[in-house]
């Protein structure tokens, strides 16, 4: 159970040997030894709220609704916009009543008698927050960043954690979306097609059906693929599973979080990124639950290359120094001259637009 801390330990050891930061030495061990010339930050997926199980509300759904800030935008402007999206958001929660929340422009359709929003913070450093429908979380942050001067799908995107695995009423079979309302696999595909068509924002659905359910991972696959990413993340084998096999399209996804465990090698993580490269797959660099306040994985996410990190909400001593450890590393890399220019890390789901200038802030 120790191996993946003594493995933490001798890499953290190799790097003040070497008189370099973890993230330049984990890049040498992904590189043969090889210095990158230049290292590219990986993009940000921030919990905003929790609309999941653990709510006192009737959705179930999204264990956590995530932003994506827009590639072009650096980590500090992206952290700044989060921020202040948080602030408005923790501000409704704090109100007597919602503002405009029956007014609405171009949505009519879930007016019908719904509680007012209040939440607590979680452990996963975000609002745990009621809500009844499915579209209240995301109207909500919808208002908000109109009232911000900011547009989905332009500025920043969103992402849906629907832990899927603990949506499952085992005796009905059923997944129970909303509070008494049960839906079978097929049709939590077209659930899914249906919220795609009508959030384009939407660029991700992590676990959106428990690793059980492979046709319908499948179906989603084909369906919203080019659309949007299909990640595996409790839906996924171990590390040491999918290392054994070589194989990662079971269930079919476009990426994977990988996270590093107390099983988990230096070595593993290498492997397990040059495999998910080498399938043109993307991976999510995840913290793992009842983490500690150590900020080394940000160094893991950083050396290895991955394409976005998870690391929760931006609350929460823990995850706040992790935040602060990726300011600090985007800060020496443009120092250094190596950070990789924003254009080589768009993607078509979320590149392309233009981007206003922002102000820049430490977390």
């Amino acid at each position: 159970m120790a191996i993946g801390a003594v493995s933490l330990a001798v890499a953290k050891a190799c790097a003040m040997l070497l008189n370099k930061p973890l993230y330049l030495s984990i890049a040498l061990l992904k590189h043969n030894q090889e210095q990158p010339t230049t290292l590219s930050m990986p993009l940000l997926m921030v919990s905003l709220v929790s609309c999941g199980k653990s709510s006192s509300g009737k959705l179930n759904l999204m264990k956590e609704v995530i932003c994506i800030p827009h590639p072009e935008l650096t980590t500090k402007q992206g952290v700044e916009m989060l921020m202040e999206i948080q602030k408005h958001i923790n501000k409704i929660i704090e109100m007597p009543s919602p503002p405009k929340a029956e007014t609405k422009k171009g949505h009519d359709g879930n007016k019908r008698g719904q509680q007012q929003i209040t939440g607590k913070m979680s452990h996963l450093g975000c609002l745990t927050i009621n809500c009844d429908s499915i579209e209240q979380p995301l109207l909500l942050i919808q208002e908000i960043c109109a009232n911000l001067g900011l547009e989905l799908g332009t500025n920043l995107h969103l992402a849906i954690n629907c832990a899927g695995h603990e949506l499952m009423d085992y005796n009905k079979g059923k997944y129970e979306v909303i509070m008494g309302t049960y839906k079978n696999a097929a049709e939590m595909v077209d659930l899914y097609v249906d919220l795609i068509n009508k959030y384009p924002s939407i660029i991700a659905l992590i676990d959106p059906f428990r690793k059980e359910d492979s046709e319908q991972w499948d179906s989603i696959y084909h369906a919203l693929g080019s659309r949007c990413y299909i990640i595996a993340g409790t839906a996924s084998k171990s590390i040491s599973k999918l290392l054994e096999q070589g194989n990662i399209s079971i269930p079919k996804s476009n990426g994977l979080i990988i996270k590093h465990t107390n099983q988990t090698t230096m070595s593993d993580l290498v492997e397990i990124t040059n495999l998910i490269d080498s399938k043109k797959h993307i991976t999510v660099f995840g913290s793992t639950e009842g983490e500690s306040s150590d900020d080394s994985l940000v160094d893991l996410a950083v050396g290895l290359g991955v394409r976005f990190i998870k690391l929760g909400g931006l609350s929460r001593g823990e995850r706040v120094t992790k935040y602060n450890r990726l300011l600090t590393i985007e800060e020496e890399l443009v120092q250094n001259g190596t950070l990789a220019t924003s254009s080589s890390s768009c993607d078509a789901r979320i590149g392309g637009q233009e981007q206003e200038t922002m102000t820049l802030v430490k977390v």
